[in-house]
């Protein structure tokens, strides 16, 4: 099989990225360190090429055609150990960490699975930096500001873990099959790992319905009167709307509710 012949599959979400410029931009765009790489889906290996030159990279394809065709264009790269090649699917062979050494992510990420990619990410100890090609719409969810209307969960997350930039936007007419929608590179610089899933879930019912006020989403799952306590401590106006809280705050907001119904709870088991 050579590359030529390669059909993309739907059930992969494969768009193969073509477009030379973006590809070196991606590898510009690398944070300057030691650490190996972990590309997610090498596909044809077209990014892989570039890594390899820059980096140890360990490579995770589940489509065991292009497996084949991979290591057959790599021989040299996997018998010199500059390309670590896993045949499957990386989510099921990702447990705490992907790997037993700090890495940095670095992949143009299938569409379909590109959030439960990253979040596995930025829960992982091992991973130190994320820099990956995804939808627009998502780069821009886990790069947006606060008042922003597509700040959300994604986005507080996050800025709770580190910093995060959009690199590139890249056209469908980089991609060959081209994609329905625009793409884009963006870069997660981790500073600590996603850990709290309490914080999470308060996230969720905060975003329920983002046109809804704050207030309103969270007061279908915590006591108003705790609410109220909480909104008045940190200025938060009633009518404050879920994209218009800074991650700070809503970290605060958390803290406050969790010791006011700490304290109900103890109030209750004196009685």
């Amino acid at each position: 099989m050579n590359t030529k012949s390669v059909v993309a599959k739907k059930k992969f979400g494969q768009n193969f990225l073509k477009d030379q410029s973006v590809l070196r931009k991606i590898v510009e765009a690398m944070p300057k360190n030691d650490h190996k790489v972990v590309e997610i889906g090498p596909g044809l290996g077209d990014l892989t090429k570039f890594l390899v030159d820059v980096k140890s990279v360990e490579a995770f394809e589940v489509d065991t055609d292009l497996c084949k065709l991979l290591q057959s264009n790599f021989k040299k790269e996997i018998d010199t150990k500059r390309l670590y090649l896993h045949c499957g699917d990386v989510l099921e062979s990702w447990k705490s960490s992907l790997i037993d050494e700090p890495y940095d992510l670095v992949a143009n990420l299938p569409y379909y699975i590109a959030t439960n990619i990253i979040l596995k990410a930025l829960e992982d100890p091992m991973c130190k930096n994320i820099l990956v090609m995804v939808q627009l719409e998502v780069a821009e969810k886990f790069c947006a500001q606060v008042g922003e209307k597509v700040f959300g969960s994604l986005g507080i997350i996050a800025q709770s873990v580190g910093t995060a930039r959009v690199v590139v936007k890249v056209p469908p007419t980089a991609f060959d099959p081209q994609p329905k929608v625009d793409s884009a590179v963006f870069l997660i610089e981790k500073k600590s790992d996603r850990s709290d899933e309490a914080f999470e879930k308060m996230l969720r019912i905060a975003f329920t319905q983002p046109r809804k006020t704050l207030m309103k989403n969270l007061s279908a799952q915590y006591e108003k009167q705790e609410l109220l306590e909480a909104f008045e401590k940190l200025s938060l106006t009633l009518t404050v709307r879920p994209h218009q809280v800074c991650t700070q705050d809503y970290h605060q907001l958390y803290k406050i509710i969790r010791s006011l119904d700490g304290r109900r709870n103890t109030r209750g088991n004196t009685k």
